[in-house]
């Protein structure tokens, strides 16, 4: 058995952030595909009862360990490998400054405008999707402010604030209606500076599920 196990499906960008950490530090891990979209095992009793009472991906097992919410399993990877992690006290708050601003204001939007966009039947309603592009695009304009300023979130490295942060971006502009790396330049070349690091994969090569009803890996 690998050292780490992950609770995850190819369409997560929440699930994205904990298998690319671990992919990118080189950890000795494994998928376990949770089947969201027919059998919804993770809003059943034992999933709840057995992996998280919270009825939520990620999940990451570490020997007796199981961590959720990827910001804490980012925060856990970094302490353990020693490597994207933020170094000093002001390093750390300011890489959990931009982790709660992506989890709240920048894939907490994109994520569910996704979701309502390609794969909630019936599709969301189009005020909905239009109240949260609008939101979409006032924080990814703060992101790509910052990113023209510096490589990476924090300076000069990257961190798990980039981790984070990164998470749905990678999906197919398709997906989403418009294309996030054209639209905002810096972005798009922080996420061609992110691809490059040894050990990056896209979403879909990196975990199960892709396409949708298939347990299997593209490219495998």
């Amino acid at each position: 058995m690998s050292d780490y196990q992950l609770y995850c499906f190819a369409q997560s960008g929440n699930c994205y952030r904990a298998a690319l950490m671990l992919n990118l530090i080189g950890a000795d891990w494994e998928p376990v595909w949770i089947d969201f979209f027919d059998e919804g095992v993770q809003r059943k009793a034992p999933y709840r009862t057995d992996v998280n009472e919270m009825g939520e991906v990620p999940v990451l097992v570490h020997g007796g360990k199981k961590l959720t919410q990827s910001g804490v399993i980012l925060t856990y990877l970094a302490k353990h490998s020693g490597k994207f992690k933020p170094q000093g006290e002001d390093e750390e708050l300011e890489a959990l400054r931009w982790i709660i601003f992506d989890n709240q204001k920048v894939n907490g939007f994109l994520g569910p405008y996704r979701f309502l966009r390609i794969f909630a039947k019936p599709a969301g309603d189009p005020a909905v999707l239009a109240f949260l592009k609008g939101r979409i695009d006032g924080n990814l304009a703060i992101v790509n402010k910052r990113l023209e300023k510096s490589p990476y979130l924090l300076g000069e490295r990257p961190t798990i604030a980039d981790i984070s942060l990164a998470a749905y971006l990678y999906y197919p502009a398709e997906e989403f209606g418009f294309d996030i790396g054209k639209d905002y330049p810096a972005i798009g070349a922080w996420l061609g500076r992110m691809k490059a690091l040894p050990g990056w994969k896209h979403p879909y090569e990196l975990m199960p599920g892709y396409p949708l009803g298939t347990r299997g890996f593209r490219n495998q």
